[in-house]
């Protein structure tokens, strides 16, 4: 029997996409595109388990050795720093973290800057490259409304479209890093399933690629 390549894929529209340039790599498991409520599916004629889980937790998965590789956001990766090998840029679920505020704002440099935003640590490194004195709300969600309501002068937030932002009437006015998905592989994981991890790595390397072309 093989030895099983276990693989933690994001939930949602980015997981389907991950699956799909996996499967083309020869790493398929059709069960997982049955209609059911199944967490883990399994192939061992290939040696490859998926499991869904929630994006923002692939990282934890990967750096505790649950799974082997993953797939994650580099907003995930720049602000849990998560000890593990980002293998690969797949080049897809591409956004932006950026700076947003009310249409017109002016920063005044004299004041803190109050920043919302559930990416703390991403805004802390930015603006202290800046030498810019902050205060960082950290919340959850629904952060386009803080600086609406005055809790907050500008928020740091992943931008795809920028129809939210318009709809509340604030607009992007820097932006701190692209963001798009990464193949992350556990420390460990990596030495003992190489030859594996290669193969598939090589393979989704060669499908960015070709995609750019």
């Amino acid at each position: 029997m093989k030895t099983m390549l276990n693989v933690a894929l994001p939930k949602g529209r980015l997981g389907e996409k991950v699956y799909a340039m996996f499967e083309k790599a020869g790493f398929e498991c059709p069960s997982i595109k049955e209609n059911n409520r199944k967490l883990i599916f399994e192939n061992e004629e290939v040696g490859v388990r998926y499991f869904w889980v929630k994006p923002s937790d692939v990282a934890i998965y990967v750096e505790r050795g649950a799974a082997d590789i993953g797939v994650a956001g580099k907003d995930i990766l720049l602000e849990y720093r998560p000890n593990v090998y980002e293998l690969l840029d797949l080049d897809i679920g591409k956004c932006r973290m950026a700076v947003a505020a009310k249409a017109g704002f002016r920063d005044d440099p004299q004041k803190t800057l109050k920043v919302a935003t559930k990416f703390s640590n991403i805004a802390a490194t930015y603006y202290n490259s800046q030498g810019r004195d902050i205060d960082i709300i950290h919340l959850n969600g629904s952060i386009e409304i803080a600086p609406i309501l005055g809790l907050s002068d500008v928020i740091v937030d992943i931008v795809e479209t920028g129809t939210t932002l318009k709809e509340n009437n604030l607009e992007v006015i820097e932006t701190i890093v692209p963001i798009s998905a990464r193949l992350i592989a556990n420390k460990s994981g990596f030495k003992f399933k190489s030859e594996q991890i290669e193969l598939l790595k090589n393979s989704l390397a060669q499908q960015v690629k070709d995609k750019a072309q």
